[in-house]
């Protein structure tokens, strides 16, 4: 392979001059060199197209056992320096210390985008951890991150996914039940893979010299249009890390992902959704679900609060980054400027779900009721607004049926439940009326914004339980499928469909842990 990796990030950044790759506190560092671990008997499952042309490995590359030894870590390329990054964290509220990568090992840059593999050894932040990683999450984020991309979401990407041969113990739901499991890898890509924490882990510890330098190293790879660093640029790159994780977030909301766990370790600094653990997608709407076990009590990562946990973690990022400021309210405004553009992004999205190009007064009072609806009775939020590109103003009596098939239980929609939707179908048909799209238009918008297919978490599930049989199979279906999210592909109906009740209770479907 013909591949020129390059060390920027280490030659430029203070490194951890213990080269021993034991569990420890790491100061005044923001990486550790680390390699991987060798793998028994690696095997290559399935590689994006797109980020291998983005990273320059031809298909001759592709099928060379180098490329199955680079992608699993068995072996490293000539000029890489394999790292993992120091890092700190705010995790369910709580200030957690040092945390660092502790599974992830960065092999470098490759046309300026980072390289890692996820599940390739211990490193010195793996802490009690074996470093590894297991086929079911590696799955769920190699399928996930690459759909969240042609989502049009802002994503970390992946470039492969491939069994080690070797066997992971692990407590799937933290029930004292551990098993075994097939080991994996998925080699992921970003421009980079810094984190809130990054900046946390030195304010925490006083080391002012070692932010400045970091946050200095930030603006100048990844901000170099801000200007040169000082406080003005500081500033400004606070403003853009604020609007990038809102713009992020809204997505998310759009199309009814919900991350499971928004510690501020998994906080991408480029706005960009990282560390797919136990995430899920909104089946039923409904503003209190999280997918994350862990969270099932106090719900703070639920659908709902993902905005309010975005500005709550981006005041933890902004007291990072006081020590080189000093001085409070510029970053308070931009705080507020947060509050006050979630209304206006939140609301300008709602309307182009439903159509909507021009702005009213009224609409905050439509979206409301219909987010009431929405809740009065389990809908599938997919199913619904796909649906309702086909509503037609001049029939809103025959809204109801149109949208029949997003019910879970269609009995329940029936005396005042049914009056509302009723009531609402007649508001919205109104509405459009002083709208200028004509149907075909608002249906073509309405389709770019409502996606038809997104990864169910059953769907996720299924493709597990057939690989951990060695059928790999649904793999290639839901990659192929997911590349082309707002598509009709008539092949593929199967898929435009509700949770199968099977699904509702069974691990994995609806219940995830950070057990990976």
């Amino acid at each position: 392979m013909n591949i020129d990796i390059k060390n920027h990030f280490t030659e430029n950044l203070p490194g951890d001059s213990n080269l021993e790759n034991s569990r420890r506190q790491v100061l005044e560092s923001v990486y550790s060199f680390v390699t991987p671990i060798k793998t028994s008997e690696p095997k290559l499952l399935h590689v994006s197209k797109e980020m291998q042309n983005r990273l320059g490995f031809s298909d001759k590359d592709v099928d060379s056992q180098e490329f199955l030894d680079f992608v699993t870590g068995n072996s490293v390329l000539p000029n890489s320096k394999p790292f993992a990054m120091c890092y700190g964290g705010h995790q369910f509220g709580h200030w957690a210390g040092q945390l660092g990568d502790g599974r992830a090992i960065n092999l470098g840059e490759i046309n300026d985008w980072a390289i890692q593999l996820k599940g390739a050894g211990p490193t010195p932040y793996s802490r009690s951890a074996d470093g590894l990683a297991v086929l079911r999450s590696s799955i769920r984020e190699y399928l996930c991150s690459e759909a969240m991309y042609h989502l049009g979401v802002p994503t970390t990407r992946a470039l492969s996914l491939s069994l080690t041969g070797d066997k992971v113990l692990r407590d799937m739901m933290y029930d004292g039940n551990s098993a075994y499991e097939k080991g994996a890898i998925v080699s992921r890509v970003s421009p980079s893979f810094l984190r809130f924490g990054n900046y946390e882990i030195f304010s925490a510890r006083n080391d002012i010299k070692n932010l400045k330098i970091l946050i200095d190293y930030t603006i100048k790879t990844h901000f170099s249009e801000l200007g040169e660093p000082g406080k003005e640029t500081y500033l400004k790159f606070f403003q853009e890390v604020t609007d990038r994780t809102l713009d992020m977030i809204i997505h998310w909301q759009r199309v009814g992902f919900v991350h499971g766990v928004m510690n501020t370790d998994n906080m991408s600094i480029l706005g960009l959704t990282i560390d797919y653990g136990p995430y899920g997608w909104l089946e039923g709407f409904d503003f209190g679900w999280t997918p994350n076990t862990t969270d099932r009590q106090h719900k703070r990562y639920r659908y709902g609060n993902q905005p309010n946990i975005g500005l709550w973690n981006l005041y933890q990022l902004a007291n990072a980054l006081f020590p080189l400021i000093e001085d409070a309210e510029p970053l308070e405004t931009i705080l507020e400027s947060y509050k006050t553009n979630y209304e206006v992004k939140s609301q300008n999205m709602m309307r182009s779900k439903l159509g909507l190009v021009t702005e009213q007064n009224t609409d905050i009072d439509l979206i409301m009721a219909l987010e009431h609806n929405l809740h009065a009775s389990e809908t599938d939020m997919t199913i619904f607004f796909r649906k309702l590109s086909n509503f037609k103003k001049e029939t809103p009596e025959e809204g109801i049926q149109l949208i029949q098939d997003a019910f879970y239980v269609p009995s329940e929609i029936k005396d005042h439940v049914l009056t509302q939707w009723n009531q609402w179908f007649t508001d919205y048909a109104d509405r459009l009326k002083d709208e200028t799209l004509s149907y075909d238009q608002r249906k073509e918008q309405m389709n770019k914004t409502n996606p038809k297919y997104v990864l169910r978490n059953y769907m996720a599930q299924m493709a597990i339980d057939k690989a951990d049989n060695g059928d790999y199979t649904l793999i290639e279906e839901f990659y192929q499928l997911l590349k082309k999210p707002y598509d009709e592909q008539p092949n593929s109906e199967q898929w435009f469909a509700k949770r199968p009740e099977w699904a509702r209770h069974k691990v994995g479907c609806s219940m995830l842990s950070c057990s990976s």
